[in-house]
């Protein structure tokens, strides 16, 4: 079976030419592809690239992207900004006078997120290409790993629908032996329902009694709901045995599953076979959950 699941997790990192990356990409259920990316600034030329190479390995899923880039070293010099220092020391002589502390030193100042800025020395159109390349490729390294995770996830579903699917057939072979539903014992039920309504007037038109008789046995036949289950069961296993994505069949089965199931329930004219359908309708509720994760 070839099912992929469409959660999963993956996880790349390297480094190029003066800096390191690292990739993190999730996936979790959804109706369609949705690509969300979380990049450095500077790295938004690479977008398109990344949602194609998404696109061509998944159909379905929230898929979450985050890109962290670290300069490893930098030609670049450190500058003051003296207008965040005026303002920290602004702040820091406020404290003083409010808790009576002392000031802070300067290294403490200089520590501080904005006070230094790092200037890099512009990059070069060949050397921005060069690091373009390494994170699409490192994205797609990422990419592949999650696919990993998510076909390994749908082997596990694929073996638990497989199950639930043969409880379903077992569970409609029940229904179908059923002692209840022999001739005899549906004839024996109407003569004994009709017994009584006799008994209880005898203005009733036993002509017209015959004819609800067989329209009630009519109405309370469910070969048809039994034949249609048991397809669902064969095209159930053949979906499963299909390449690509076929969460959209499955769930449009799952629900083909449960309408047959109501309409056996609302059918039931003996405690067992209604004890049976309703069984059928838990197997079928959990199997639809399970193929909400298919992709």
């Amino acid at each position: 079976m070839t099912l992929a699941s469409m959660t999963g997790f993956g996880r790349t990192e390297g480094s190029g030419d003066g800096f390191a990356w690292a990739w993190e990409v999730r996936s979790v259920n959804g109706r369609g592809l949705d690509v969300r990316l979380r990049l450095p600034p500077g790295n938004d030329a690479i977008e398109p690239a990344l949602r194609e190479a998404a696109a061509k390995r998944f159909v379905r899923g929230n898929i979450s992207a985050t890109l962290n880039v670290d300069r490893l070293q930098s030609g670049g010099s450190v500058r003051l900004n003296e207008s965040v220092l005026a303002d920290v020391l602004m702040a820091a002589g406020r404290v003083a006078e409010l808790n009576g502390g002392a000031r802070p030193e300067t290294a403490a100042l200089l520590a501080i997120k904005g006070v230094l800025e790092q200037s890099d020395v512009s990059e070069t159109a060949p050397a921005r290409a060069t690091r373009e390349k390494l994170l699409i490729s490192g994205f797609e390294a990422a990419l592949d790993r999650l696919a990993d995770a998510r076909r390994a996830e749908g082997a596990r579903l694929a073996a638990v629908i497989s199950d639930q699917v043969s409880e379903i057939e077992r569970l409609t072979s029940e229904v179908r032996a059923s002692p209840s539903r022999s001739v005899d014992a549906i004839r024996a039920r109407i003569k004994e329902q009709i017994g009584r309504i006799i008994d209880a007037d005898t203005g009733f038109d036993k002509e017209r009694l015959h004819q609800e008789a067989v329209l009630v046995a009519t109405r309370a036949d469910v070969e048809e709901e039994l034949a249609r289950l048991g397809a669902h069961v064969g095209q159930a296993r053949e979906i499963l045995a299909e390449l690509g994505a076929v969460g959209r069949k499955l769930d449009f089965l799952a629900q083909e599953f449960n309408r047959e199931a109501n309409t056996l329930c609302s059918k039931a004219n003996a405690v067992d076979v209604t004890r049976l359908g309703l069984a059928l309708k838990t197997v079928i509720d959990q199997l639809r959950e399970q193929v909400q994760n298919v992709e």
